[in-house]
């Protein structure tokens, strides 16, 4: 076999190595990700449980990027501190090596279960959250079938007459092997692509442990790059995190570098062979830096800060608000198919500010904040400016002679905004007043009552999406799946207020104290869904999937 068939045969396995990945971290997302957030948001106040999580969190992302850009987000909105968000992110960088040890085992036999099984739940339901369990199934069969593939590729390697001269090269010039493990493990944008390509290159003896521990130190560096580039256009806040991690990584990567080149410490004590050796090194450097960061923090902290803040641009005259912008170009009106794209481009502006509304709301639950409430009201009176825009500009548009389909158009556009216009004014004119009430009167939920709340919400949020996809794609297939999540919801609710009346009857005294707030977010919450899935109604119906106001039997 030559070199660029041999060469092929690997790009093959790595891609396929990262795409199984995403399939895996896109599913747990689907899935459980407003979930984990929450979760997430709920422990990352406290450092070491911040680490645990972290940990976790990279494990079932099977990425500490993801990982990194998500706590990222949460210090630039100011929901935990920075030392917080660095301690989670620690944790992540330990799970991320830890995917990399279980993966190191031989877990062939799970290939065929892991397909077998997830394609089967896949093609056999139509609810979303057991969709995206078979979606995580096939992605780990893949993601272990691609370190087979990745092994078989490397094979003919052995024989290779090139490769032990680069080797050679490399072994005798570390700091090009170095960089070189960075540059790739940055194209990959993954550690564990990394780790794995460099333990499958080790198993099959073409490179030696020392070169391999050097390399694994340069997939630490180019991992820890990946966020800062990925938010190097975020707020300065936002960046702190990344940067930081940089820091504390990067430099750590390059001083142990230094160490290992001056000492030449033994490996035997990393395992029994080149595999354990790499993969426990990998291990062993993200916990000298874990331990190494607690004491750092503060110090990492305040250097990120003056990083941003120097890289801070000047301050520039505030350019238009972006409300003042508008799609609804009235020169067009003649011309129905633009005047429809318009309308529906600003409808689209309303779905975004509407998502923000409903994803803050339930920060404030947790945090109540006087001027964050007045900047979520504001953000209703942006909504019902642009709903009074869009009815006026439809309005004018059915003058005109329109098509069946344009006039269709025009009334599920405008029942749209309708719609949600009626889903800021719940979460201002009710929801809020939750908050206010629950801030007035100092009230707590209990643990077990702030997870149901933030479940639903977490559902609700995931239909939101849904929503909107449907009113741009108008896809008969996503627009049955909001109808029948629709129902989903509904058992939800009913589990949901069976157990809050079973803390009622065992006397919680938060429970209680916080009834009246619980059920009414509930009852708000399920009146948002049901507006939000009747959007779907309209595409149901052109497509004969409707009947009266129920779903009609899937025809096989």
């Amino acid at each position: 076999m030559n070199g660029s068939v041999v060469l092929l045969h690997l790009a093959g396995a790595v891609a396929l190595l990262l795409w199984a990945t995403r399939m895996v971290r896109t599913g747990v997302e689907r899935t459980y990700g407003d979930q984990l957030r929450q979760r997430l948001r709920g422990v990352i106040k406290r450092p070491i449980l911040a680490i645990g999580f972290g940990t976790a969190l990279a494990i079932a992302l099977q990425s500490s990027t993801a990982v990194t850009l998500l706590v990222g987000s949460f210090v630039g909105s100011g929901f935990v501190s920075g030392i917080a968000g660095l301690m989670a992110v620690r944790g992540a960088e330990v799970g991320s090596a830890l995917v990399v040890k279980i993966l190191s085992y031989d877990l062939t036999i799970l290939v065929p279960i892991c397909i077998l099984a997830g394609t089967a739940i896949f093609m056999t339901t139509e609810r979303r959250d057991w969709r995206q369990n078979g979606r995580i199934l096939v992605g780990v069969g893949l993601l272990i079938l691609s370190l087979e593939m990745t092994g078989q590729a490397t094979e003919p390697l052995r024989h290779s007459q090139l490769l032990p001269i680069i080797v050679d090269y490399l072994s005798g010039d570390p700091i090009t092997a170095y960089l070189l493990a960075a540059l790739i493990t940055w194209l990959f944008h993954s550690s564990i692509a990394g780790v794995i390509l460099l333990t499958t290159f080790a198993s099959r003896g073409l490179i030696h442990p020392e070169l391999g521990l050097v390399m694994v130190l340069g997939v630490n560096l180019g991992s820890s790059i990946i966020a800062p580039i990925l938010t190097r256009n975020a707020p300065p806040e936002t960046r702190v995190v990344p940067l930081g991690n940089l820091l504390m990584r990067g430099a750590g990567s390059l001083i142990v570098l230094v160490l290992f080149l001056t000492f030449h410490p033994p490996l035997g004590l990393l395992g029994s062979d080149p595999v354990n050796q790499i993969v426990n090194a990998h291990i062993l450097f993200n916990i000298i830096i874990l331990l190494a960061g607690i004491p750092l923090s503060g110090m990492v902290l305040r250097a990120t800060e003056g990083l941003v803040n120097l890289n801070k641009p000047k301050a520039q005259p505030q350019p238009m608000a972006a409300e003042e912008l508008s799609a609804l170009d009235p020169s067009v009106l003649d011309t129905p198919s633009q005047a429809l794209a318009n309308a529906t481009r600003e409808v689209v502006r309303v779905c975004e500010t509407v998502e923000i509304m409903l994803q803050r709301v339930m920060d404030l639950y947790e945090n109540p904040d006087p001027a964050r409430i007045k900047e979520l009201a504001a953000l209703d009176d942006r909504v019902d400016r642009r709903h009074a825009a869009i009815k006026l500009y439809l309005a004018k548009l059915a003058t005109g002679e329109l098509s069946d389909y344009e006039a269709l158009r025009t009334q599920e556009l405008l029942g749209a905004c309708v719609k949600l216009e009626q889903v800021g004014d719940i979460i201002v004119r009710n929801m809020l007043a939750h908050v206010q009430k629950k801030m007035d009167r100092k009230l707590e939920f209990t643990e077990e009552g702030w997870r149901e709340l933030s479940q639903f919400h977490a559902f609700v949020l995931a239909n939101a999406h849904l929503a909107f996809n449907v009113l741009v794609s108008r896809d008969g297939h996503t627009a049955r799946q909001l109808v029948q999540e629709k129902d989903r919801l509904r058992d939800m609710e009913k589990d949901t207020s069976q157990r809050h009346f079973s803390r009622l009857r065992e006397g919680a005294t938060r429970s209680l104290e916080t009834s009246t707030i619980h059920l009414d977010t509930i009852r708000d919450l399920k009146q948002i869904n049901s507006l939000l899935a009747s959007m779907a109604y309209p595409v149901l119906e052109e497509q004969g999937l409707l009947r009266d106001t129920r779903l009609k039997v899937a025809q096989s």
